[in-house]
């Protein structure tokens, strides 16, 4: 099947010219050839190929100097173009030479086509993740959109800067942030912009799952493995071979469920329960927490081992009422997301709704926004805006940074706050309230001291508040 990438071949032997011609197309690629480095420059200037495969030992232009031809800036040829050397044995410091120019890859003579074919398959794979990360990134410099991601305000270009440059890569991402930030949208746009979007992308929350459970779930098991394993099951690194698995909540996975995660992510093996023997897995893992991982691990609830090995790169999600500059843009998209999937027309949203929405804490982040565009969508009639009337009743009221309960000893709960979410709420106003007296502010929470630093070094790390 004919899949519409060009390639060119540059090769002087006629024999081996026609050879890899009639093995490459027909693999479904669209060819061309050149018999030597000049005549293989010019069709290249005048065909536009996306692979070049050339000889390295060529009259008038060799390998080499093609390739230098090919990788100049200014050539005008495409910069995705992905070069792949050919080299006879005992010419390998040339081939090297080559990788160093700027080649992708290089084969030894006599050519192994199984491996030509996985050449080029790969180079193909990387061509279209780097055009559409071209595509991306110029939707972001117009819109302020990467993926299904918004934002323009410098923390989220940020975000997206950083999601950009590792996304193409197989490294592992520790993603942190309070609950509702979008953790699990930056997981899903890494795997979206990266080589392995064809594949699984598979997501599991390692908090929902019973301790009793989760090796399964994970690693799978075979029939009869323990007591109701009645049947062999594959876990999720079978499931996104290939692809990629997010681990969700991950320092609430078990200590020894932990130690066998890293042994997998490290040899790229795994071996599920009950079973005798090894398989091999290909993998991109990525995990994500709504604790401060360095206080995780010096509680005891992650492994330092495994945090070192995840934390490669460390993506952080502000909470919302940190960058409300992005509020707007995000409410416009999620609307149109809500539309379409309730089949409405909701005509955009109204200042005096935007207005409301901006006084408000959102301690819910991005899911409560969501959730509240979701409810007022619903409420609101086909070619109306949204206005403040389509609001949760009390919306606003509710004890927010911008505005505080007149009684200072109230803290007030919203429904939808999450468990730490309100903690924190309830630590710091028993701060205020004893004029930032830890030692009493522990006692009145029943908790000790240390506990009370732990907490208050944790929100610094988080950004959260500017305390004293």
């Amino acid at each position: 099947m004919e899949n519409g990438v060009k390639v060119l071949i540059v090769e002087d032997e006629p024999h081996a010219l026609m050879g890899l011609a009639e093995l490459i197309s027909g693999w479904g690629y669209r060819t061309e050839t050149a018999r030597d480095g000049i005549e293989g420059w010019e069709k290249a200037l005048a065909w536009d190929p996306a692979i070049v495969v050339t000889d390295l030992k060529m009259p008038r232009l060799d390998g080499i100097g093609l390739l230098t031809k090919l990788s100049d800036a200014g050539s005008g040829l495409n910069a995705n173009l992905a070069v792949v050397v050919l080299t006879a044995m005992g010419s390998i410091q040339l081939a090297v030479d080559a990788m160093k120019l700027g080649a992708y890859d290089f084969l030894q003579k006599p050519v192994d086509s199984t491996r030509l074919r996985t050449i080029l398959a790969n180079a193909t794979r990387q061509r279209d993740t780097e055009i559409q990360l071209e595509v991306a990134r110029r939707r972001l410099r117009e819109t302020g959109v990467l993926g299904s991601m918004v934002g323009s305000s410098l923390a989220m270009r940020e975000i997206f800067g950083l999601i950009e440059q590792i996304a193409p890569s197989n490294v592992s991402v520790l993603i942190t942030g309070e609950s509702g930030t979008g953790k699990e949208l930056v997981a899903r746009t890494l795997h979206d912009l990266s080589p392995r979007k064809s594949k699984p992308f598979v997501a599991v929350n390692c908090a929902a799952i019973p301790e009793t459970l989760i090796e399964s779930e994970v690693f799978g098991h075979e029939k009869g493995a323990f007591t109701g394993a009645v049947e062999r099951r594959a876990g999720c690194f079978e499931l996104a071979n290939g692809g990629t698995l997010l681990l969700d909540e991950i320092g609430e996975m078990p200590a020894g469920t932990q130690a066998k995660l890293l042994r997998v992510i490290e040899e790229r093996k795994l071996r599920r329960l009950g079973a005798r023997t090894e398989q091999d897995v290909d993998v991109r893992v990525l995990a994500a927490t709504n604790r401060d991982p360095g206080m995780a691990v010096a509680e005891g609830h992650l492994r330092a081992d495994l945090f070192y090995r995840l934390n490669v790169f460390n993506i952080h999600l502000p909470p919302l009422r940190q960058h409300l500059e992005d509020l707007a843009p995000m409410a416009e998209a999620m609307l149109e997301q809500m539309n379409q999937k309730h089949g409405r027309k909701v005509a955009g949203v109204a200042a005096s709704i935007l207005d409301r929405m901006m006084a408000h804490d959102w301690p819910g982040n991005a899911r409560e926004l969501r959730n509240t565009i979701e409810r007022a969508v619903i409420l609101c009639q086909d070619g109306a805006p949204l206005d403040a009337g389509h609001l949760p009743p009390g919306f606003g009221k509710t004890q927010s940074h911008a505005a505080q309960p007149q009684d200072a000893s109230i803290v007030a709960v919203p429904v939808g706050t999450t468990v730490d979410e309100a903690e924190r709420m309830l630590i710091l106003r028993t701060l205020e309230v004893t004029g930032q007296n830890k030692t009493r502010a522990a006692e009145i929470l029943g908790v000790s001291l240390k506990t009370m630093h732990n907490k208050l070094k944790e929100y610094r790390l988080a950004g959260d508040e500017p305390l004293q």
